[in-house]
């Protein structure tokens, strides 16, 4: 046969029925898995490390096979879907995520350019969003992270500071951005890739709560100015990622609205408890800001990854990232929503989340924030009340960091022994947290964001961290 004459090969499954009922089948067993926690985290075996190590294949394979492989390869990875796995921020897993997760990757939209209905979608899940944490909205987008959100909100605050920066640069202008001390990295990169440099980026002392201190704030804003440095954006923390902390958004919007500085909220993590009455308090001044991060694949539960930016008024995403080209034309009717976005290619982040909402609804995910609350203020209690650890700070919102203290461990082996003792538990694999550093201190972490999580696996954790940590401490 020539090469003109053999046949071209289909991109379809042979038997899509079968193939559905397959994965059907293995979503199932995975949500099950989820319902409860595991006795331990299963190990890859040999014969799928060998097949996980062969070279390309040349010829067509058993779809069900391969299947059964990735399966097999999941099953024996960290997922945060799971009620134990308390170590990071993370999804959760939400199971009607997954159908829309399925529809979009199925459908394949771009939202670069005009979509038709997803736009319509995209744009209410964004409202929807706003509406559930209460920011006054002018506009927002999707992205794929709390990275990509915070870089599009400098990059808009960069250019209402500094008109005319995406064309011709800084121009010789020395510029700001100004942060807590444990404001999230992305904060740093964002500064970096915006051209301002890491110099640039001030890190405020933090208060008692571990909050921006506002005196520190105004401080630096007024040495800058009268240094000659155009202060770009404050960006204030709801929820930072190693202790939860909320800064003090009222007294900071003051400071901001006197001194005329474009005001970003970093809430990747904690905005959503902006819609809870047991937290709601903490964000006051929420809509005084000129844009947030909010990642819904974090305390939202949708999959990864799906991100917001929100922006108090209209105009300023268009200002940083409008473009005319000619490979995609613009007009009255027709609006791109690459020309508001730092990306081009762009899935339909929002269809997973729209569901979400329209499924569960807004009283229900304000119900999952508040019982992951409860679930931290229990863990702080109990912690205070066991002899054998140690809270390190007062929670704002779910996260917990403590120490276990085991009464053979001297003071200088205190670091070592938790650090020992997280990656012993992850090695044992019923409780999965990891090791974080508090003001010099090793510590063990644990975040609660997981609607799966119930109360008593507070008392699981202290237990598994105490039967280890005895067992360290011994040795």
């Amino acid at each position: 046969m020539s090469r003109s004459d053999e046949p071209v090969l289909s991109p379809a499954l042979a038997d899509r029925d079968a193939v559905l009922r397959d994965l059907s089948r293995h979503l199932t067993a995975a949500w099950t898995s989820f319902d409860r926690p595991r006795p331990a985290e299963p190990e890859i075996d040999r014969a799928l490390l060998d097949r996980l190590e062969a070279s390309l294949p040349e010829a067509p394979g058993d779809t069900q096979a391969a299947l059964d492989d990735a399966v097999h390869v999941l099953d024996a990875s960290v997922s945060p879907s799971r009620p134990l796995f308390l170590a990071y921020i993370g999804s959760t897993g939400l199971e009607v995520g997954v159908l829309g997760s399925a529809l979009s990757a199925a459908y394949d939209a771009n939202l670069a350019t005009a979509a038709g209905a997803a736009d319509h979608v995209d744009r209410q899940a964004v409202q929807w969003v706003a509406e559930f944490i209460g920011f006054p909205l002018g506009e927002g987008t999707f992205t794929s992270g709390g990275q990509t959100s915070n870089l599009t909100a400098l990059v808009a605050a960069r250019e209402q500071a500094v008109p005319g920066a995406r064309e011709h640069g800084l121009r010789g202008t020395r510029a700001a951005v100004y942060c807590s001390d444990e404001a999230h990295h992305s904060i740093a990169r964002a500064v970096e890739v915006a051209g301002l440099g890491r110099r640039s980026l001030r890190r405020l002392p933090i208060d008692e709560r571990r909050r921006m201190r506002v005196d520190a704030l105004q401080d630096a804003l007024r040495e800058d100015r009268a240094n000659g440095v155009t202060p770009l954006a404050v960006v204030a923390t709801t929820g930072t990622t190693l202790t939860g902390a909320v800064d003090p958004l009222d007294a900071i919007a003051d400071v901001c609205e006197r001194e005329g500085v474009w005001l970003h909220i970093d809430g990747a993590y904690g905005l959503p408890a902006a819609a809870t009455e047991r937290a709601g308090h903490w964000f006051e001044g929420l809509g005084r800001a000129d844009s947030a991060t909010l990642d819904a694949h974090k305390w939202l539960g949708v999959q990864k990854s799906c991100s917001l930016v929100l922006m108090r008024r209209r105009g300023p995403l268009r200002a940083a990232f409008g473009h005319d080209e000619r490979y995609m034309l613009h007009d009255e009717d027709t609006a791109n929503p690459v020309d508001r976005t730092f990306e081009y290619s762009r899935p339909f982040r929002s269809l997973r989340l729209w569901l979400a909402l329209r499924v569960h609804g807004a009283a229900q995910f304000r119900a999952w924030i508040e019982g992951t609350l409860d679930n931290a203020e229990r863990m702080a209690a109990a912690i205070e009340a066991h002899p054998a650890f140690e809270l390190l700070h007062e929670p704002m919102l779910s996260t917990v960091c403590f120490r276990h203290r085991p009464g053979a461990v001297t003071e200088d082996g205190l670091d070592e022994h938790n650090r020992r003792l997280a990656l012993a538990m992850q090695r044992d694999g019923r409780i999965f947290l990891a090791p974080a550093e508090l003001d010099g201190r090793t510590c063990l972490r644990v975040c609660f964001v997981n609607y799966r999580t119930t109360p008593d696996a507070v008392q699981a954790v202290l237990d598994v961290a105490g039967e280890l940590g005895e067992r360290l401490a011994r040795e």
